[in-house]
């Protein structure tokens, strides 16, 4: 901030005499700064919002508008990081920690909150074992989140990502048996602890481009879906499946290569 300022005295310099002029245009262009760097971490915590809005929507019964309020928590937390690279809130505002801030809300919205939804919903074996799967699913997330290297340094997930609310919109729009998603939340439980590298789809640079249109397109699909509930098209969501694999495969393959060139 303070090369910036400097700049600006020059930039804000009086022609005929090359004085700097009073810096009342830099303090208030640093102060727009700082105002949008707030309102961008504003924009990440809403999604505490959005999970607190999911529980309560879940326990009214309302699946749909839980989904729906999930589908935002999704593009706010596809967006926000861009927009803190953007406006360079790390340097505007470092006394917050706005990565501390987005693993909350990300626990939240991707863990806590599809999790209990499935719970109310019914999706989960009945009684204790319900209880008991959500616990697994929570401390292995919980693991996960806490984990130093789970986000890599060239832009990867390590271990399954906790997309839990990825998990119950299909599980929901499925409507599938409980003994299959006892199977499935297990088996994403054990995934958190195999080191694969999953694509982080807004930063990991192989095939950036084609992962953010089909992820946008994949969103795209998510809210037709929903709009089409509780009877949505079958080839709707057959093409919404085609993401999963592309995202699945795609992971798996450079996790290959990344191993095979540390062999080398």
């Amino acid at each position: 901030m303070a090369d910036e300022i400097h700049n600006q005295q020059h930039v804000l310099a009086d022609p005929g005499t090359l004085r700097p002029l009073p810096l009342q245009g830099a303090t208030r262009t640093s102060r727009w700064l700082r105002a949008a760097a707030l309102l961008v971490h504003l924009y990440t915590a809403s999604g505490a919002v959005l999970a607190f809005l999911i529980v309560m929507a879940a326990v009214r019964g309302n699946v749909l508008q839980a989904l729906w309020f999930g589908l935002i928590a999704l593009v706010i937390d596809g967006t926000d990081g861009w927009l803190a690279r953007r406006f360079h809130v790390s340097q505007i505002l470092p006394w917050f920690d706005g990565r501390r801030l987005d693993d909350i809300v990300d626990y939240l919205t991707y863990v806590f909150a599809p999790l209990l939804l499935l719970w109310a919903g019914g999706y989960l074996p009945a009684g204790s074992n319900g209880i008991m799967l959500v616990a697994v699913c929570l401390l292995a997330s919980g693991y996960q989140f806490c984990r130093v290297d789970a986000k890599t340094e060239d832009h990867f997930f390590l271990g399954f990502p906790s997309y839990w609310n990825v998990i119950a919109f299909y599980i929901i729009v499925f409507k599938l048996a409980p003994v299959a998603v006892a199977a499935i939340l297990l088996a994403c439980s054990i995934l958190v602890f195999v080191p694969i590298r999953y694509l982080y789809p807004s930063r990991t640079v192989a095939f950036r481009p084609l992962t953010l249109v089909l992820t946008a397109l994949w969103l795209v699909m998510y809210a037709l879906i929903l709009q089409e509930m509780p009877a949505p098209s079958p080839l709707l969501m057959d093409f919404s499946l085609f993401y999963l694999l592309y995202y699945a495969a795609l992971s798996l393959y450079l996790t290959y290569q990344a191993r095979h060139l540390t062999a080398r």
